[in-house]
């Protein structure tokens, strides 16, 4: 019978009767390339696969030791030391994870890495990653507690310190103005249309279009988000996103009419550009959302996400139906959308208003004697 490799087997890196000058090293290099050859043969994104051989290769920094000499402790000893230095749960588990899906590639015996390092070591890889040593992924959301959406007080304070920026920076020159007029739109439509950071800094001026439905928006009517959150194994998200706040796209004319052409653009679509010609980056963002925060003296916890956050929350507190809003941020379930919602006490009690209001319209009238 014809002997067929898998992608990733020992037998496809290795070269055959060939010496290693310093075979530990080159060994341990000789499985990382196979399991990232074997993840491309997944199709798994690049930043997935590269995110995961760094964190491999932490770990065996903090060990000392190549795979075929980790244990159980190894990885309870990083475990305790990820938490010492402030990583979150959810970080340490994907550390976890990703630790146990290589040690699953190791011992799989379609690859021969077990048997490549018996016979070049005298000892092998086991597994050691197992439920009494590993985090459990047991809630639906995990995030700081303290993440929250704005108030709509906090945002409109937000906004109009943004546009109070761009008069300062008009004061000390054109190109500081520009900056932050384009930075302040930014903003608004990251909140208006519920978007993510790396979906806001993606967007191009061809994404927006008419919508039938909405003639008055004119050509803004539906956003076309293409750099959605990817799920394993596949391509950025893509979704369509109604336009719902007006004010926003006012904003967003007089940028494009305005702020943009400044830039000198030229053939690029970038929807935000830099003064040098070139794409703005999510550095940019957090670094500009994070100074006009601890300008304002507001919360830490307050994250560029928060805008995303506060989208959903006001369009639920406003009455919009819960599916809408569903499909406008593009979340497969209903129960992710949920925990994005913090909707008001004045909300709740005009709810609560309306439920008895009903209740007591319903009961039976007592009949007169």
């Amino acid at each position: 019978m014809r002997r067929v490799d898998v992608a990733g087997a020992a037998r496809l890196v290795l070269v055959e009767g060939t010496a290693l000058l310093h075979p530990e090293p080159a060994m341990f290099e000789a499985m990382l390339t196979g399991w990232r050859t074997q993840q491309e043969s997944r199709l798994l994104a690049a930043p997935t696969i590269e995110m995961r051989d760094k964190t491999i290769r932490r770990f065996q920094g903090f060990v000392g030791e190549y795979p075929w000499r980790w244990g159980p402790d190894d990885l309870e000893g990083w475990t305790v030391s990820l938490r010492s230095a402030g990583r979150s749960r959810t970080t340490v588990r994907a550390y976890q994870n990703s630790l146990a899906m290589f040690c699953d590639y190791l011992c799989d015996a379609r690859y021969g890495w077990v048997t490549e390092c018996e016979e070049r070591f005298g000892e092998h890889p086991v597994q050691i990653c197992h439920e009494w040593n590993t985090a459990d992924h047991v809630s639906d959301y995990e995030g700081v507690p303290g993440r929250r959406p704005f108030s709509r007080a906090e945002l409109q304070a937000f906004f109009d310190h943004a546009d109070d920026a761009v008069a300062r920076a008009q004061q000390h020159g054109r190109k500081g103005g520009l900056a932050a007029w384009r930075d302040s739109v930014l903003f608004k439509v990251t909140y208006a249309w519920g978007l993510r950071r790396r979906e806001a800094t993606m967007l191009d001026t061809t994404d927006f279009s008419a919508n039938p439905a909405a003639a008055e928006l004119g050509r803004f009517g539906m956003l076309s988000v293409r750099w959605g959150k990817a799920l394993r194994g596949s391509e950025p998200r893509r979704r369509n996103v109604a336009t719902v706040m007006p004010w926003a796209v006012e904003a967003l004319e007089e940028y494009l009419a305005e702020v943009r052409p400044c830039y000198a653009p030229g053939g690029h679509v970038a929807l935000w550009l830099t003064e040098r010609g070139s794409r703005i980056s999510l550095r940019h963002l957090n670094d500009r959302f994070v100074a006009y925060r601890d300008a304002l003296g507001l919360p830490a916890e307050l994250t560029p996400h928060c805008l995303r956050h506060s989208y959903v929350s006001h369009l639920v507190e406003d009455g919009v139906d819960p599916l809408f809003v569903q499909q406008q941020v593009g979340h497969s379930h209903a129960a992710t959308t949920a925990i994005y919602t913090s909707v008001s006490t004045d909300y709740r009690n005009r709810v609560l208003r309306k439920a008895l209001d009903r209740a007591f319209a319903t009961t039976p009238k007592e009949e007169n004697p």
